[in-house]
């Protein structure tokens, strides 16, 4: 069982590219981050005749997740995170799919630093945390999939210097991505590529896709209950290099089911 995620970065605008995706690489569940469109504007008839069914959760404009299943319909679980009812945004979204929980995760940027948007950054990991522990306490197979807006580790960004002041990389954002793995969640890529080096992200600014200046902020975390059943990860990185790419490659682990 492959299952992706992918910030898609507006599912409108790249709508051509992830029906593209879909298509050459029929992966079993896909997690989307970044939709940029309200409930009513989510393309469902085209994700359908690709052979997805879906949920999602859409905000006008901005945020927005969803997930995919081929050939199944997402039963779903929750949308948003308890701990702050005046929190509107659509970051969060919970899915049971032939047995397999699964997430589709969009956390909060936090620029600037310092500043509110950094602290809802850190208080939405808290919260994240808190439903992730729920989840690891029901020890049933589960995927936390999403773009994280954390770079856990200097060897996963093309360069520390250019990134330092940035959010993804405060050493609270890192303390709170963490807590999270310490509470017995397994990072799916950093398994597979102990070494690090392996960019999820390139900005549309600067050159960066042509002088492979990325970084790796997209993640897919285990439970034990899937973790027993890792079969690889990896980075469709092809996928970043298309026209009207979105700014993120869909990243994916194989489970054995």
């Amino acid at each position: 069982m492959k299952i992706v995620t992918y910030n898609v970065n507006g599912i409108r605008a790249r709508l051509p590219r992830l029906i593209e995706y879909l298509t050459e690489q029929q992966p079993d569940i896909v997690c989307l981050q970044e939709l940029k469109a309200a409930d009513d504007g989510f393309p469902e008839q085209d994700i359908a005749a690709a052979g997805y069914g879906a949920v999602w959760h859409g905000q006008k404009g901005f945020n927005g997740v969803a997930i995919l299943a081929r050939d199944a319909q997402p039963v779903a679980r929750q949308r948003g995170l308890a701990g702050e009812i005046e929190d509107e945004q659509s970051r969060y979204i919970e899915a049971e799919v032939n047995g397999l929980v699964v997430a589709s995760i969009y956390l909060p940027n936090g620029n600037p630093v310092p500043g509110p948007k950094f602290d809802y950054k850190l208080r939405w990991i808290d919260r994240l945390s808190v439903r992730a522990q729920a989840l690891l306490d029901a020890e049933v197979p589960v995927v936390l999939a999403g773009d994280y807006n954390v770079i856990p580790n200097d060897d996963d960004v093309y360069s520390v210097a250019a990134m330092a002041d940035d959010a993804l990389m405060q050493p609270e954002s890192r303390q709170g991505y963490r807590a999270l793995l310490a509470q017995g969640w397994t990072d799916a890529l950093r398994t597979r590529f102990p070494a690090g080096k392996v960019w999820t992200f390139w900005d549309y600014q600067a050159g960066a896709w042509q002088r492979d200046a990325g970084f790796r902020i997209d993640h897919l975390l285990l439970s034990p209950q899937a973790a027993d059943r890792f079969g690889g990860a990896g980075v469709d990185k092809a996928y970043r290099g298309r026209e009207k790419a979105s700014d993120h490659a869909p990243t994916w682990v194989q489970l054995r089911f």
